[in-house]
């Protein structure tokens, strides 16, 4: 799918769950969630991700009848009017939003190109380690960028060979990273774009509203910043990404987002008079 407009991608966060970190409980029933998802599409979002089970550090697994019972209907419901993608590490799961109408699998597992191959969806090849419940114990790497890098291409490799047409790469930015190795991948983000072009693939970036956000531009003597403050550093490093070589930018406050794609596709000449 080309970038609309030949402009990065926005992907909306839709999260029907009652404990995911930003924004848990607000679109858990099906009339929120879908009216949540066309106000999304009507701010300029190319894709609303639907997920039915939080990925928050410490997060609770969800059995996989109730996952698909959070999910479907809102898959349903959207897919006529909104390109829509299923975030989730189950199979079952992503057949079953498929068929439903979505288009994209957004595997937080990095394991479910198989579904992809077998559906014919697009498929993201996302950085994890262990679970919600274990993964921020896991963040000692010799090298986080390019085990990062060599884990994200490996599975798209995978992916293109199994002929999945669409292979997103993401970095998994707070999944099993501190903050500091958050930034590094960031910094390196460049480089893994010019990589994921080489195998087919292109590169999908989400920040919005994460804890390390909180820790940067905070005044000397000011503790972290909340959930509902960071939406300037979630600005920031969308802009940073797409200006870096991200093809899409996963994200909560989508009109915020849009108008700043805007401003990075057209570029400074844009505005000359």
């Amino acid at each position: 799918m080309a970038p609309a407009a030949n402009r990065p991608l926005v992907m909306g966060i839709l999260n029907v769950t009652p404990d995911s970190f930003a924004d848990g409980g607000r679109y858990f029933d099906l009339p929120a969630a879908v009216a949540r998802g066309r106000q999304m599409a009507e701010e300029g979002a190319d894709v609303v991700d639907v997920g039915g089970e939080s990925t928050r550090p410490g997060a609770e697994p969800v059995p996989e009848d109730e996952e698909l019972r959070r999910v479907l209907p809102v898959v349903e419901a959207l897919a006529p009017a909104v390109r829509v993608s299923i975030d989730t590490t189950k199979p079952r799961v992503a057949r079953r939003a498929v068929a439903a109408g979505a288009s994209l699998v957004n595997d937080v597992s990095g394991d479910l190109w198989p579904v992809a191959a077998e559906t014919g969806a697009g498929w993201v090849s996302m950085h994890r380690r262990g679970t919600p419940k274990t993964m921020q114990s896991l963040t000692a790497y010799e090298d986080v960028v390019a085990e990062v890098r060599a884990r994200v291409l490996a599975g798209a490799l995978q992916a293109r060979r199994a002929g999945v047409a669409e292979v997103w790469v993401d970095p998994g930015i707070g999944f099993a990273k501190t903050a500091a190795q958050n930034v590094a991948l960031l910094a390196a983000l460049p480089e893994l774009a010019e990589a994921a072009r080489a195998v087919g693939a292109r590169v999908l970036v989400g920040t919005s509203r994460k804890s390390f956000l909180g820790r940067y531009g905070v005044p000397p003597g000011a503790g972290p910043l909340g959930v509902s403050d960071r939406l300037e550093g979630s600005l920031a490093t969308a802009v940073w990404a797409m200006a870096a070589g991200a093809a899409m930018v996963r994200v909560h406050d989508v009109g915020h987002t849009v108008r700043a794609v805007t401003l990075v596709a057209g570029g400074p000449r844009k505005f000359e008079r």
